[in-house]
């Protein structure tokens, strides 16, 4: 009997005032799965991320997580399932007046409060050791670059153990050495801590290297599915253009 996906949308409406930007999103992860969703600017890729882990609410839909639909449920309830999903913003999304070590202490502990300094400190240590960043452990962001902001966004997400990392744009504002260095970090991420992912771009080349399978998405719905392969020889010229 095939186990029931870690996730499953069905039917996901979204619209800000009469924009309509998801018009039925449906679509299922596999635990251990890679999933990539491309789609233009303004497609609605981040949006259903965004939806997914209740930073937006949904006008409609289905959302089930772990296999509890968490349309229906309360604060209390969405944070325990929230608890068990990383998510990495395009941004970083790091705090400007903590360093390194503090930006990654605060995530922790307001997930495990009760750890003690010495536990806090090696799990800091070993989660900017997995990202290849130990030596950056006291700079402040203003001292990074892009490309180690998003490493160390990375390991603040990978600090809470998550089962489900949702990447938005990873390698976006990043050179091309860079961001297949980020894109080779996703992969060896999952194979270490195996997870389960959805990685939101329009990096071309980010999806071809992570991506176990891709969904496109155009006006607000999933319009073509498949492996990198199958998506880049298909009939439709528009699903083509993203492979050019």
């Amino acid at each position: 009997m095939k186990d029931e996906p870690i996730i499953e949308i069905k039917n996901l409406h979204k619209s800000f005032g009469k924009n309509k930007v998801l018009r039925g999103i449906n679509l299922t992860v596999e635990k251990g799965e890679d999933l990539v969703i491309l789609g233009r600017s303004g497609s609605g890729k981040s949006v259903t991320i965004k939806c997914l882990v209740g930073l937006m609410e949904s006008d409609k839909g289905q959302m089930k997580v772990f296999g509890t639909d968490i349309t229906k449920l309360n604060y209390k309830q969405l944070n325990a399932i929230r608890l068990r999903i990383g998510f990495m913003f395009q941004s970083g999304a790091l705090y400007d007046s903590m360093s390194v070590r503090d930006n990654l202490a605060f995530t922790l502990k307001h997930h495990t409060p009760h750890l003690s300094d010495d536990e806090v400190e090696k799990q800091i240590v070993e989660a900017l050791d997995s990202v290849g960043l130990s030596d950056a452990i006291d700079q402040m962001p203003s001292e990074l670059s892009g490309g180690m902001i998003k490493r160390i966004g990375l390991a603040r997400t990978l600090i809470i153990n998550p089962e489900i990392i949702l990447y938005d744009e990873p390698t976006a504002g990043l050179d091309t050495i860079t961001a297949r260095e980020i894109s080779e970090l996703i992969l060896s991420v999952q194979k270490k801590y195996k997870t389960t992912s959805i990685i939101i771009t329009h990096d071309i080349a980010c999806a071809k290297m992570t991506g176990n399978r891709i969904m496109i998405l155009k006006d607000g719905v999933i319009n073509a599915e498949g492996t990198y392969l199958e998506l880049e020889n298909s009939q439709d010229e528009w699903v083509r253009s993203f492979f050019i």
